[in-house]
C-alpha cells in the first residue's frame, strides 16, 4: 500500500500532535498552490487592513494578521485548504471585548494579550477534543450558518463595490438598504467593481488561465484604473503600508485575567467558522477534516500570532474561497499566502496601496456568490428533508445575519440538540422478534402476551429509561397471559435513567411475574447492568435471566432465548417466538 493510499492515523489534537502530523502531511507545493497563495497574499492587503478598520483597530495590524498566524495555521489544519486569518467577526467581537475590559484597543500590548489568550483558548479545545461536538450540528443547522456568513461576507463590501455604505447593522436589512439606495451608487465606483467581475468572469471560460482568473482580474483592473487616473477609493485611503516586518510585541501580562471570559467568546466565534469552512471546503484528497484538530491549529495560530503584532484570527471562509477560486490544491497554498505577503511588504508594501477598493469589492462579491451557490444544493437538501430541518435552518439563517455570531452559535447549538432529540425519538421503536434461519426477523408487536410461548420485544435507540413511557404504549397487553416468557432485548446507548421510568419497568415485570410468567433481558452493557443492579432490577428478575451484551451482534440474545426455550421445556410450554 502506498503512503497515499495508508488511511489516515487517528486525530491527536495535542500541538505535538499537530506537529507530527504536519510534518509527515507537508508533501510538495505546486505551481497552483503558489499562484494561490499570490493572489491570497495580495487579497490579505487589503481586505485585512478593512477589517481590522471595521474593529477599530491601526488596519496595519490586519495587514500582520496575515502573515505568521496564516502560515502556522495552514501547516497544522486538517482542513488543509482552510485560511486562517482576521476576518470582520472576529475583528468586532475582539473590539468589543477590549472595550468591555476598559482596555485601549489600539494599544499593542493589549491586542497581544486577547490574542495570545485566544490561542490558548483554541489550543486547550483541541487537546480536548471538543471539535467532535461539531459533528452532532445538523446538516440543516451548518448550511443556515455558513450561508449566513457568506451573506455577511457580501454585503460586507456593498461600500466598496458600489460606494455606498448601509447604516443599518442588520445584514439583511444592510443589503436591502443598499438595494434600496442605488440611487445613491457610485458610478466610476460601480464601473470599476463591474469591469472587475466581467474580467473575472471571461476568464474563468478560459480553461487553462481559469484558475488564474481572480489574480489576472485584481492585476488587469488595477493596472487599467492607475494607468487612466480613475478616482476610486484605494487601499492606500485606509493606510499607509511600511516596507517592514512587524516588530515583536510583549503582552499586557497583568490584563490577561480580565481577558478571559473575552476570549472563550471570540474563540468561539472564530471555531464555528472554521468548522462552516470544513463543510463548504472539503479536503482535496477525500480525508476527513477534523474540527479537534484545527482547534488546535488556530490556537498555535494566535500563539505565533500574538507576539508579532497580529489580532486574533481563525478559518476565514472568504479568504478561503479567494485560494480555491485561484487554484489552491494543498495545505502550502495557505503558506505560500502568508510568504508572499511577508514578501510583498517587505519589498514593495506601499506599492499595493494602488489597488482600488472597488477591486477587491468586486472580486469578494464573486466569492462570496460562489460559496452561496455551493451551498444551494444543501439548501435544496434541506428543503426535502423535512419542515422541522427546514425551520432550523431557516432560523440558523436569521440569527447568523441578525445577531453577533457569538449568540448565532448559542441558537445554532440549541437547534442541533433539538432535531438530535427528536431524530433519536423517531428512530427508537418497540418489535418484536422471531427467530429465522440464519439470524432474527422484525416483525409488529402482538397485541397481548401469548401464553406458554416465547415473546421476543427487541428495542432499539438512544436510551431505553428515556424512551420507558413510549414503551408503554407498545406494550402488549399481559392480562390473562400465563406461563410465557418475554424476552426484553436491548441495543442501546449509555443512558441516565430516573425513578419514575424505573418504576415504570418494574411494574412491568411484577406484574408478568405474577401471573406466573418469566421476564429475561438481554443485550445488557455495563453501563446498564449497574443500573438494574443498583435499582433492585436484577434481584427481581433473578441474576439467571440478565444476559450482558457482547461483541457478536444479538448473540446475547440467541443465549437468552435458549434459556428461554430450556424454560418453556420445564414447565411444557411451546417455543414458538
Amino acid at each position: 500500500m502506498s503512503p497515499a493510499e495508508q488511511p489516515p492515523a487517528p486525530a491527536d489534537g495535542s500541538p505535538a500532535g499537530a506537529v507530527r502530523r504536519a510534518a509527515g502531511e507537508l508533501g510538495k507545493p505546486t505551481p497552483k498552490d503558489a499562484v494561490s497563495g499570490l493572489v491570497t497574499g495580495l487579497f490579505s492587503i487589503p481586505e485585512g487592513m478593512a477589517y481590522a478598520s471595521i474593529g477599530g483597530f491601526n488596519p496595519v495590524a490586519g495587514l500582520y494578521s496575515g502573515m505568521l498566524s496564516t502560515i502556522v495555521g495552514s501547516a497544522f489544519a486538517r482542513t488543509v485548504l482552510m485560511v486562517t486569518t482576521l476576518t470582520s467577526a472576529i475583528a468586532l467581537s475582539s473590539r468589543s471585548v477590549l472595550t468591555q475590559a476598559g482596555l485601549d484597543p489600539t494599544a499593542p500590548a493589549n491586542i497581544a494579550a486577547l490574542t495570545l489568550c485566544v490561542g490558548a483558548v483554541m489550543a486547550l479545545l483541541g487537546v480536548l477534543k471538543t471539535g467532535s461536538i461539531m459533528d452532532f450540528v445538523s446538516n440543516a443547522v451548518m448550511t443556515g450558518f455558513t450561508t449566513g456568513i457568506a451573506l455577511q461576507i457580501v454585503v460586507g463590501v456593498l461600500g466598496d463595490a458600489t460606494g455606498y455604505k448601509p447604516d443599518a447593522s442588520n445584514t439583511l436589512v444592510k443589503l436591502g438598504e443598499g438595494i434600496v439606495h442605488v440611487g445613491s451608487w457610485d458610478g466610476t465606483t460601480v464601473a470599476v467593481a463591474a469591469a472587475t467581475v466581467a474580467v473575472w468572469a471571461g476568464f474563468r471560460f478560459v480553461r487553462p488561465l481559469a484558475s488564474y482568473a481572480t489574480l489576472i482580474a485584481l492585476v488587469a483592473v488595477t493596472a487599467v484604473v492607475r494607468i487612466a487616473d480613475i478616482d476610486v477609493e484605494t487601499v492606500g485611503g485606509i493606510a499607509s503600508i511600511p516596507n517592514a516586518l512587524p516588530p515583536l510585541t510583549g503582552p499586557a501580562w497583568s490584563e490577561i485575567p480580565n481577558l478571559l471570559l473575552g476570549a472563550v467568546a471570540v474563540a468561539l466565534v472564530a471555531l464555528a467558522q472554521a468548522a462552516g469552512i470544513a463543510a463548504a471546503v472539503p479536503n482535496p484528497d477525500g480525508r476527513r477534516s477534523d474540527a479537534s484538530s484545527d482547534f488546535t491549529a488556530q490556537g498555535l495560530a494566535n500563539l505565533a500570532g500574538g507576539v508579532t503584532g497580529a489580532l486574533p484570527t481563525g478559518g476565514s471562509l472568504s479568504r478561503t474561497g479567494v485560494a480555491v477560486s485561484a487554484g489552491a490544491q494543498t495545505r502550502w497554498s495557505g503558506i505560500f499566502a502568508g510568504l508572499w505577503l511577508i514578501g510583498l511588504v517587505l519589498v514593495a508594501g506601499s506599492a499595493a496601496e494602488i489597488i482600488p477598493m472597488a477591486v477587491i469589492g468586486g472580486l469578494v462579491l464573486v466569492i462570496g456568490g460562489e460559496l452561496i451557490v455551493g451551498r444551494l444544493p444543501d439548501i435544496r437538501l434541506v428543503l426535502r428533508t423535512s419542515v422541522l430541518s427546514t425551520v432550523a435552518m431557516v432560523v440558523t439563517f436569521l440569527a447568523t445575519t441578525e445577531y453577533p455570531l457569538q449568540d448565532a452559535i448559542f441558537v445554532g447549538a440549541i437547534l442541533s440538540l433539538v432535531l438530535y432529540c427528536v431524530q433519536a425519538s423517531r428512530a427508537a421503536a418497540l418489535v418484536s422478534a422471531v427467530p429465522v434461519e440464519g439470524g432474527w426477523q422484525l416483525v409488529d408487536v402482538p397485541d397481548r402476551f401469548p401464553s406458554d410461548a416465547v415473546t421476543v420485544l427487541h428495542y432499539g435507540g438512544v436510551g431505553l429509561f428515556a424512551e420507558v413511557p413510549r414503551i408503554d404504549e407498545e406494550w402488549p397487553e399481559a392480562a390473562g397471559t400465563s406461563g410465557a416468557v418475554v424476552i426484553v432485548s436491548i441495543r442501546t446507548l449509555p443512558d441516565v435513567p430516573s425513578t419514575a421510568v424505573i418504576k415504570s419497568f418494574e411494574r412491568r415485570v411484577r406484574q408478568l411475574q405474577g401471573a406466573g410468567n418469566t421476564v429475561l433481558v438481554s443485550g445488557v452493557t455495563p453501563e446498564l447492568r449497574k443500573i438494574l443492579d443498583r435499582s433492585g432490577l436484577t434481584a427481581l428478575l433473578g441474576e439467571e435471566h440478565v444476559f450482558d451484551a457482547t461483541t457478536i451482534l444479538l448473540k446475547s440474545l440467541d443465549h437468552a432465548y435458549e434459556a428461554a426455550t430450556r424454560i418453556l421445556e420445564e414447565t411444557g410450554g411451546e417455543a414458538r417466538g
